[in-house]
This record gives structure tokens, sequence and C-alpha cells, in this order.
């Protein structure tokens, strides 16, 4: 975003640094502390929390600031702000409830936390962005929600695919094609990876094994396709997309995997390739006006109806100063929703699983996600993949079998649970889950 370093340089002029809290002190967190301190000119790094104190202290210093503060206060954590010196912790909400803090950079990957340091955040009149897919994916839209009744924003973040795809969405739009086709490119697909199976990959990179999992076996690309979906109205084809239809060839060639009236149909699709790319992310549009169809073929975009614009990178945590500076500056979520949930991701058993038995998080051993549309995934009461961990089997599933909520016990006094139940009754109208969830109580 072109307009944002200038935004962000007066405000270095004028001494008023965008303040940021980061939420995680993992591997993404620490290099987005670096890039805040030592890359972006009117913003600073205020706290970092971390469930393990000593993470977030690290993660701090890996950025290049040897005078971190430990806290365990909110007077010491706003003493600390006001003196310029970033903070650690291991009390999450003491972001959230900061004077100071203009907005919270949630770098965890859970669901349910995600959505409590959310709330949490919204009460305080702050700021959330996301680079937690899944909890975007699952409660996005109930979440958006509650940050307007606030006066704040939840937003995706710019960098990740969600946010790299809608901005390719709202530039193509701009120069006045209509989109049919968001799609995303991976190099690899397996629904049945497991954390022993990526251990190695994980290691080299200093990530967590189930994180890269969750990108081995389809769950986050379901995750980040959802997002997209939601802020287009786009829809899958089928569940689980096109399960990566292998592509290798060149971008001006993507048009070729889609039959455009069958695209046209249903408004417009997201979807995902599989395969060594020159493309990370891909819009496919057509253009209304021959004349400009003409020119368009003047330009070697290629004979339409379909035209390929592409991006051949993503930044994660290089670019996620632009989305924190975009909600605060300019209140512009990267890839809010539409509405309520217009494709969900459902949880797929990725082995035999047995009565009694208790569901691992996704990216582990036991379930992989699968993108579907909305409409099916709450006529069949799908158990949304976010949300499996602790769920408890109440009969045998098979392989590649979709689980619903007939089929487990929920874990109690989950948070998410009530913001997945109130996002039904409030975008459709459904109050089955919120039924479920009173016989359990």
């Amino acid at each position: 975003m072109i307009i944002v370093d200038n935004a962000l340089r007066a405000r270095e002029e004028e001494g008023r640094p965008i303040r940021v809290g980061l939420i995680g002190a993992g591997f993404m967190a620490q290099g987005l502390a670096n890039q805040i301190v030592n890359s972006v000119p009117g913003m600073e790094l205020a706290a970092v929390y971390g469930r393990r104190l000593e993470r977030a202290i690290d993660a701090v210093r890996y950025a290049g600031r040897d005078d971190v503060e430990t806290v365990t206060t909110q007077d010491e954590l706003e003493d600390a702000v006001r003196a310029g010196r970033p903070a650690a912790t291991d009390d999450p909400y003491l972001l959230c409830r900061s004077e100071q803090i203009d907005a919270i950079v949630d770098v965890t990957g859970s669901v349910d936390f995600g959505a409590r340091v959310a709330l949490e955040a919204f009460e305080h009149g702050t700021h959330v962005i996301a680079m937690n897919a899944e909890v975007d994916a699952t409660l996005g839209p109930i979440l958006h929600a509650y940050a307007g009744k606030h006066g704040v924003l939840f937003s995706a973040c710019d960098g990740d695919e969600p946010s790299l795809q809608m901005n390719l969405v709202r530039w193509v739009q701009g120069l006045g094609l209509v989109p049919r086709v968001v799609g995303n490119v991976k190099g690899l697909q397996d629904p049945y990876r497991n954390p022993d199976t990526q251990r190695e990959f994980a290691e080299k990179w200093g990530q967590n094994p189930a994180m890269v999992t969750s990108f081995a076996d389809g769950s986050k690309i379901s995750f980040e396709q959802t997002i997209v979906a939601n802020a287009t109205g786009f829809k899958v084809l089928n569940r689980g997309m096109s399960r990566g239809v292998s592509f290798d060839g060149s971008p001006l060639d993507l048009p070729s995997l889609y039959d455009v009236d069958e695209v046209r149909e249903l408004g417009g699709i997201v979807d995902y390739t599989v395969g060594p790319s020159a493309v990370k992310v891909f819009c496919l549009a057509e253009h209304p006006d021959p004349k400009q169809q003409h020119y368009l073929s003047l330009y070697k975009m290629g004979d339409g109806p379909l035209y390929p614009f592409w991006i051949p990178y993503h930044l994660p945590h290089f670019e996620a100063p632009n989305a924190i500076a975009r909600v605060v500056l300019f209140g512009d979520s990267t890839a809010p929703p539409l509405g309520g949930p217009v494709v969900e991701v459902c949880a797929v058993a990725k082995r035999e699983l047995k009565a009694g038995e208790a569901l691992d998080e996704y990216g582990m051993f036991m379930t992989y996600g699968e993108a579907v549309n909305a409409d099916e995934m709450c006529d069949r009461r799908y158990l949304p993949e976010g949300l499996v961990e602790g769920c408890t089997l109440r009969r045998d599933v098979a392989q590649d079998e979709v689980l619903t909520y007939d089929d487990v016990d929920l874990p109690a006094d989950r948070v998410a649970d009530r913001l997945r139940a109130e996002q039904y009754r409030h975008f459709r109208g459904e109050t089955w889950l919120e039924e479920r969830l009173l016989v359990a109580a």
C-alpha cells in the first residue's frame, strides 16, 4: 500500500508512533517484532505476550531490544510503554486492556484463545489484526460484528495469503474487471501428513511441526480460502475445492483450468492449485466491455474471457505492518466478511478414529480440514476443524469421513463454541447449535 509509507513517516516525524502489542512469541512473532523495531518508521513494539515468559523476552531481544522489561501488572505495562521500553509478559490481557497500545496482533493460531483475546481487546477499544487464519475462518463474521459494536476493527494481515488475494481482487476490480476465480498456490498437498512426517522440515526452519503439518495436509489453505470466500461472497465448487489440481504452467494458462460458465453461475469461486509455480496467488477476471477486451489482448493478457492476474510471492511478517497501519490510520480492514459465512472449514478424519478418543488439534494426527460451502456445513452439522481439539468421539469414524456435531461431545466452557452458535443465529437464524450447547450445559 503505497500511501501507508508516507503516513507512517508522518507519524514518526510527529513523535506519535503506532504502538503495537504481539499476542504470541513464536517463529512468526519474532520475525514481526524484528520488522517493526528495525524497518518500520512510525511504529513501535510496545509489548509481547508469550505463554512462556522467556519466549516473549527472547522475541524482543531477537529484534535487538535488550531493554525489554518483564511486567506482571497493568501499571507496570503502562509505565514501560510510556517510557518507550518494550514489555514482556505471560498475561495476554494486559496488552488487551492497555490504554496506550493502539493495536494488537494475534500471532497464535489458536481459535478459542484468539477469540477470548479479541473480545477483551474490543471491550477496551483496541483494534485486532489476526495473523491467525484459524480464528478468522471459524469465527470471523461474528468477531467483526463485535468489533463494530465497540468502534474498532478486526482485520486479517497483509502478507498472509487472504489479504494478499484481497489486495489483488480490489486492484483488479479497480481496473473495471469482474473477478471470477480467486486462487492460492501451494507446493504440497497430502491430507495424511502429521507432525512426525513434517518434523525435519519444521526443525530446519525453527517452526512448529503442527503448524507446518497444517500447511501440508490442506487445513491451512482451507482456512485461508474460507476468509477470501467470506470477503468476496464466492463459493467452492466442491467440498475440498479442487483438492489441489496439479499445475506447473504459465500463469497465462491458469484460465484453462476453469469453465467460465460454471464459475459465473456461482458468482465466483475460491480455489487452489498445487505444484512448483511462478505464482503464489491469482485472480481470474473477465471484462464486460469488448473494447477493453481488445486492449487486454493487445497487452498480452490472453484472449479471455478470463484474464489472469497474479502475485509471485508472499512475505507475511514483512508486510504485516501495512495491515496494522491500514487499520489504525485509515480504518481499512484487509479482508472483512461481507456478512455471515459463505464457506467454512469442516473436520475430516485423517485416520480411522475410535469411540472414546479425544481429538487432537488441527495440524496433528487425527483430522484435516476442508473448505465447504456454508449451506452444506450447517445443514449437515459438520464439526469445524478449528474447534476439534478436546472433542470426545461418541462413535467410530472412518478415514476421510467428515465429522459432525452428533459424533462428538464438546469440551466444557469454550467461548469459541458460544460465539459460533451466536454466529449461526445472527447470520442464518439457525438455533440448533445454541440448543445443543444448552443441553450439554
